[in-house]
């Protein structure tokens, strides 16, 4: 019964998820070493489950592993400049050999539907094309590229027919000149131009390590586009592999894309845990932070409402109505994480202009041991500054040491604004405190607004 629960939970919470990412188009990059992993099948799967439930999928694969590969059998050896390689004419026919068998397997495992199998059923299309047109990188410092590639325009109109005839669309890490020539092309850039000219919701970069802190190796969880470029130039001996989808990360999210995952694709089911869980698995960088701490709008209500219900009915936090929160809302501050409210607190300000009381200071219960309490005090002390506020007063029954250890002191009934005091229940019997407060240290009182 408890693993029926977790399943029940697991996919209650979820569900947002499915809702928002039907009928959107990501792009998703996998190497060629993903390829020739003999678990490759198992992200085939995904990638199904993924069309099943409505997304619009552009898979982008790389070839790199493969054409070395090749040229090793050929007893020639892989040329390399900057991490590019070097595509002579004998290299290029490796290229054009590793992205037909390449794309034919993905293809053979995608056409899979035995009985039984997490395939059965699915009827996967997929469509390949000449949808990448490209020209010569040429000579860059004294080395000719020969047949190596950049990415000159995406057939986008002919990406979204196919899309939008259910197809699964398979794009190789090459390209085609109008006079008829072949070039190699980084499969990155080609998954990068692929989601701009699409207009993508998502990219979705699976790499072979997870991108992790210089500081203490955890995870980094969210970077905007300006903290992976410090991070670019901070560690210039990053893998190259993860150097580039940094980029590449960046550079589609600068250019329209919404938000682009770096996933480690050795992790069983990333994916999917990446996709359809709150906090993911992987890296998301976005332009702007997918995490803010702002003031409410009535929107929020519905949120905030589910938030504080649980505190409500263990008698933690008073009963607030729908309307009564409308009324207020404009009191509320929110910190909400890609579309859902992980905590709020309000500041009633006083007549008097000079007091103010904080309410309904809730965090949800899964992110609790984190910031995001100190997160709201210290806005919403600063909102309260620029507002002219010099003392905030706190009713509480359950949370008193927590205000206690970040300045707040006891103080009497008699102590509180008129309005508190005439709003104050004696059967809940709240301990009541007070903090002064004055100008930012700084004397700067920023725009909260």
């Amino acid at each position: 019964m408890q693993q029926a629960s977790n399943f029940v939970n697991w996919f209650r919470d979820s569900s947002p998820y499915i809702h928002a990412h039907r009928n959107r188009t990501f792009v998703i990059f996998f190497s060629g070493q993903a390829v020739a992993d003999p678990d490759f099948d198992e992200l085939i799967h995904d990638f199904a489950l993924l069309r099943s439930l409505g997304v619009r999928l552009v898979l982008v694969h790389g070839i790199r592993r493969q054409v070395d590969a090749c040229l090793q059998q050929q007893g020639d050896t892989p040329k390399f400049h900057h991490h590019l390689r070097i595509t002579d004419a004998a290299a290029l026919q490796s290229v054009k050999q590793s992205a037909g068998l390449v794309r034919v397997e993905i293809e053979a495992l995608l056409s899979m539907g035995v009985s039984g199998s997490p395939m059965a059923g699915a009827k996967i299309r997929v469509a390949s094309g000449n949808f990448v047109t490209a020209r010569p990188l040429g000579v860059l410092e004294g080395i000719d590229y020969c047949y190596t590639g950049v990415v000159r325009r995406i057939d986008s109109q002919a990406i979204h027919q196919q899309l939008d005839l259910n197809n699964v669309v398979l794009i190789s890490p090459l390209g085609y000149s109008p006079s008829g020539e072949i070039f190699n092309l980084s499969a990155e850039e080609v998954a990068t131009e692929v989601a701009i000219a699409l207009q993508a919701e998502k990219l979705i970069l699976l790499i072979e390590q997870g991108c992790v802190s210089p500081v203490d190796q955890s995870l980094l969880q969210q970077l905007t586009t300006d903290q992976a470029e410090a991070l670019l130039r901070q560690r210039p001996g990053l893998p190259d592999g993860m150097a580039r989808s940094l980029r590449a990360a960046m550079q589609s999210c600068r250019q329209g894309v919404e938000r682009a995952h770096l996933v480690n694709r050795h992790v069983d089911g990333a994916l999917l845990l990446e996709l359809f869980t709150r906090d993911g698995i992987g890296t998301l960088i976005s332009k702007t932070d997918f995490e803010t701490t702002r003031s409410a709008n009535l929107e929020d209500i519905g949120g905030i409402m589910e938030l504080i219900k649980p505190l409500e009915q263990q008698g933690i936090l008073i009963r607030r109505s729908r309307e009564k929160l409308e009324m207020e809302i404009g009191d509320y501050i929110v910190i909400e994480r890609d579309g859902m409210i992980l905590a709020c607190t309000a500041l009633h300000i006083m007549a008097d202009g000079g007091s103010a009381e904080i309410a309904c200071l809730a965090v949800h219960p899964e992110y609790q041991n984190s910031e995001r309490g100190n997160s709201l005090l210290a806005y919403l002390t600063e909102k309260a500054r620029k507002q002219g506020v010099k003392r905030l007063y706190v009713r509480t029954t359950q949370t008193q040491h927590w205000f206690v250890e970040r300045g707040f002191v006891a103080c009497e009934l008699d102590d509180l604004p008129a309005a508190m005091k005439n709003a104050y229940n004696r059967q809940r019997n709240s301990r009541l405190l007070v903090k002064s407060i004055g100008a930012s240290p700084d004397g700067h009182q920023p725009d909260l607004s």
